[in-house]
Parts: structure tokens; C-alpha cells; sequence
């Protein structure tokens, strides 16, 4: 008997602490009683370190996750991965060296980087990479090839896009889908000329980089003069061809517009090969897809050159910063494939999966497709979110975790606009991904208190209103929960 007394007084005071604050209370008389959200579908939680509930609606509801997925993705790999994993990419060759002319061929052999070739801060600049490359090519006594240029993508099993993602996002350059052999952040970039004459097809220009044998068609018309540039891109990788459509405001200068590269690999072979032809070394090269080689010849590579990505928690930050999904879905099948050898969605999920039962999070609410969130077949709970942020704040490796998530105002993440014109105090209290799809807005992390952090999720699904009107009602949680944390002494 004493022992249900006190589980019902744990019970009674954890409730207590979710009714009598202001946090749960702004849960119960400026969201459940606005009509933005009466016919939404709303899911929220939060707790403090030790597990106490501070406000909750709908806490245990699976619902979309939109981007805050990253968190999940990007925390399971650091604790897995360490924070210090790095993505190698290899240079190899085949064949015979005779009076400095390689008969053979070379292999670039990815290993998963997302980075390589990227232009950000935390990559090494391509022109670096590919002098690397040709310096090892050079002292390894070889001025001519004679040969192929083969990219190896191997490292993760052949599926770019999970089945999932719609079809309206694979052309755009957040689509791209990952490889075992990036580069350029799987994009590429069209250059567009339109015409003075309204209607009139506009001139394409070219792209960077470059597919070996890739079909571009394009219907491209000059629009009116400010109008708002509409052109959609419809690829795949089931085969070398893209189509192009929609228009282009007349009296633009050169526009450069940024779309998905489902060939990424056959780019960077294609990129080595003009860097090699203008930097010493003759060519008498063609690229081909490993896939097309025999592979006997594979077995019998001599590695000259490894190239190192940053370390695993930069990408994570600029991952969760920027919402890179190229980057959440490589992390995603890379700790499948440094836990499994098999680096696919599939063995993904089974490898998130035994995680959190090996970290004693329970499964329900919990189903996870691919590792950005792009999919709409991701269910998750907020209470779930809130049981993986406690385990990751008892991880070793919360601190560089926590700088992953961006604060209220921060420039170049998503959360630049959050809280706009809010005291600072109250804005830098907050650790949060935020995460969208259409009528999906989503929010989840950490608020810094003096007993732990306040880990929370508020998940908004199904809304009918402008995602500009529900916006103010969920920032002022943020608010709230902030405020509430900063009087905690």
C-alpha cells in the first residue's frame, strides 16, 4: 500500500508540475483554444533534466517531423561514429608505369564524404583536393595515362533516394539524394539567358558540373518583366536525363539556378579529368561508372592518395545549422555502414533501431524512414524526442551536440527570424532545429536552465491556416518555455 501512496505522489507532483506553470499554461489558453490549431493536429512536450514533465499536449502522438529528424540522425551518429570520424576518399591505380605513362586506369574511390567538393567553410577547397590527387599521381611517376577514370561509389549500396521522397522533390537541390561518391553537395548549378521578347525561349547556357552523357531538355519561355522566376527540374537516377521547364523574367542578367545531381560521382571523375589536362599531366581518359569495368581489376589497386572530410561534429553542426539533408541522409547510411558493412536504408533502420533499445528509449512513437526528414513516412512523439535529448545530454558528447543546434537569431541558420526583436537573454536560452514541410511545423532541442536542460518538441501537423499565422502561437511556447527556464535559480 505504501508503495502505491508514493507512486500516486510522484505521479500527482509530476502532473502538478506540468499544470502550474506558465508554460502549460500558455499550452491550454493560447493553443488549444485558437482555431488555427483546432483543426491541426498538435503534439507537445517537455521536460527537465530529470524527466519531470513541465507542459504537454498530445505527448505520446507519432507525427512528422519535418527536418527536427536531423537531431535524431546526427546525435545516434556522434555517439556511435565519435565526434572525431572523418570520411576518406581514396586515389588509386591499375596497370603498368612505363616512361611516366600509366597504361591503366585510376580510381577514385569514395568513402561517403558529403563534402568533397563543396564549397563551404568546413571543406577543403576542390582545387586542393584535385592538386593532391595530381601531385600523388606525379610522384608516383605518372605524366600520361592512358586509360580510364573510374568513380567509385560502392560505399553505400546503390539507392541515391529513399522510396519515399515525392517525386515534386527530387529535381530540387535539397533532393539530391546521397552517394558513395559526392561532390558539389550532389547539386548543380544552370546558368540561363532570357531573351528581351516575352515568350521567347531562353538561352541555357551550361551547368557546373558537368554528367558525362547526360540529356538535358528544357522548355524554358521569358516571362514579364518582375515576375517571380519559375522553373522546375525532373530527374532521377534510373536513367541520364532531365527535363527542364518554366520560365524566366525577362531583363534578368544571367540566372543561376541550382538543382539536383543524381550522378554526382560521374561529375567528380569528370572535373579530375579537365583539372588533370590543365595541370601537367596528359590524358588520353574517358570516365566510366565502376559499374561498366570488370571488377577483377579492382582487386589489384595501389592506393596513392587519401583525402580526410572535417570531423564528424563539424558536419553535424552544419548539418543541424543549415537543415543540409544531403548531409543527414550520408550520416544516416554511414553509421549503417560502419556498424554493418552495409550501408543502406535499409540496415539504417535496423541499426537506429537496436540503438535505442541498447540506450533503453522505448520504440513506441518512433518510426523513422530516411535521415533528413524529407520523407512524409516519418512518425515520431514529442515525449520520444524528449527521451532522446535526456539520453544524449548524459552522452559524452553532448557539448559538441548542443552547438549543433542553432539559437534564435543566429545568421545563416534557420532559426535567423525566430523571435525577432526579443530580448536576447530570452533567445539564447533556446538550442532548437526547427523543421517544415507543407502545413508541417516543427520545433525540438534544448533550453539551458540552472538544474539541466529543458528538452521539449512541439510537432504541428495538418494546419489549414497560413504557416505565417501559426507561427507567432509557436514561438511564443519558445518564449514561454525560455522565460520560465530563466527563473529557474
Amino acid at each position: 500500500m505504501r508503495k502505491i501512496l508514493l507512486f500516486l505522489s510522484v505521479l500527482l507532483s509530476c502532473s502538478l508540475t506540468a499544470q502550474n506553470n506558465n508554460v502549460q499554461k500558455y499550452v491550454n489558453k493560447e493553443l488549444k483554444t485558437d482555431s488555427l490549431f483546432q483543426n491541426a493536429v498538435v503534439g507537445i512536450y517537455a521536460e527537465d533534466a530529470e524527466g519531470k514533465a513541465l507542459a504537454q499536449w498530445n505527448p505520446d502522438f507519432p507525427l512528422l517531423t519535418a527536418s527536427t529528424l536531423k537531431t535524431i540522425t546526427t546525435g545516434a551518429a556522434m555517439v556511435l561514429l565519435g565526434e572525431d570520424f572523418r570520411y576518406q576518399t581514396k586515389l588509386a591505380y591499375s596497370g603498368i608505369i612505363a616512361d611516366s605513362t600509366l597504361t591503366g586506369n585510376i580510381y577514385i574511390i569514395g568513402g561517403g564524404d558529403p563534402t568533397l567538393g563543396a564549397e563551404l567553410p568546413l571543406a577543403t577547397p576542390v582545387s586542393e583536393v584535385f592538386g593532391s590527387w595530381t601531385d600523388a599521381l606525379k610522384r608516383a611517376g605518372i605524366k600520361e595515362i592512358r586509360g580510364l577514370v573510374i568513380p567509385d561509389d560502392r560505399y553505400f549500396k546503390d539507392e541515391i533516394l529513399p522510396p519515399t521522397w515525392c517525386w515534386g522533390d527530387l529535381g530540387e537541390s535539397y533532393g539530391s539524394g546521397t552517394s558513395g561518391l559526392c561532390f558539389y553537395e550532389n547539386a548543380q548549378i544552370f546558368y540561363f539567358f532570357p531573351s528581351d521578347s516575352i515568350g521567347a525561349q531562353v538561352d541555357f547556357l551550361g551547368c557546373y558540373p558537368d554528367i558525362p552523357s547526360m540529356n538535358y531538355n528544357y522548355s524554358i519561355g521569358t516571362g514579364e518583366e518582375d515576375s517571380d522566376t519559375e522553373v522546375y527540374y525532373y530527374t532521377s537516377d534510373l536513367s541520364k536525363a532531365g527535363n527542364l521547364v518554366g520560365t524566366i523574367a525577362a531583363g534578368e542578367e544571367i540566372k543561376a539556378l541550382s538543382f539536383s545531381n543524381k550522378f554526382p560521382h560521374l561529375s567528380c571523375g569528370r572535373q579530375f579529368v579537365s583539372y588533370l589536362e590543365t595541370h601537367g599531366i596528359s590524358c588520353s581518359v574517358t570516365v566510366e561508372d565502376i559499374d561498366d569495368v570488370a571488377e577483377a581489376d579492382t582487386n589489384k589497386l595501389i592506393i596513392i592518395d587519401t583525402t580526410y572530410s572535417a570531423p564528424l561534429s563539424e558536419i553535424v553542426k552544419e548539418t543541424n545549422v543549415t537543415s543540409n539533408n544531403l548531409f543527414a541522409e550520408t550520416i544516416f547510411k554511414t553509421v549503417a555502414k560502419e556498424m554493418t558493412g552495409v550501408g543502406s536504408y535499409d540496415s539504417a533502420r535496423v541499426v537506429m533501431n537496436r540503438f535505442l533499445q541498447e540506450k533503453n528509449i522505448s520504440l513506441t512513437g518512433y518510426t523513422q524512414c530516411d535521415g533528413s526528414g524529407l520523407s512524409r513516412e516519418n512518425y515520431l512523439s514529442p515525449r520520444f524526442f524528449s527521451n532522446f535529448y535526456r539520453m544524449m545530454y548524459k552522452s559524452n558528447t553532448f557539448a559538441k551536440y548542443l552547438e549543433s543546434f542553432p539559437v534564435p537569431g543566429m545568421p545563416g541558420s534557420t532559426l535567423s527570424s525566430v523571435l525577432k526583436g526579443e530580448d536576447e537573454a530570452v533567445k539564447e536560452r533556446i538550442h532548437a532545429k526547427s523543421g517544415s514541410l507543407s502545413n508541417v511545423r516543427c520545433y525540438a532541442g534544448y533550453v539551458d536552465s540552472p538544474e539541466g536542460p529543458i528538452s521539449f518538441a512541439i510537432l504541428v501537423n495538418n494546419y489549414a491556416a497560413k504557416t505565417s499565422q501559426v507561427q507567432p502561437k509557436i514561438e511564443g511556447f519558445l518564449k514561454e518555455l525560455s522565460i520560465y527556464a530563466g527563473k529557474k535559480k
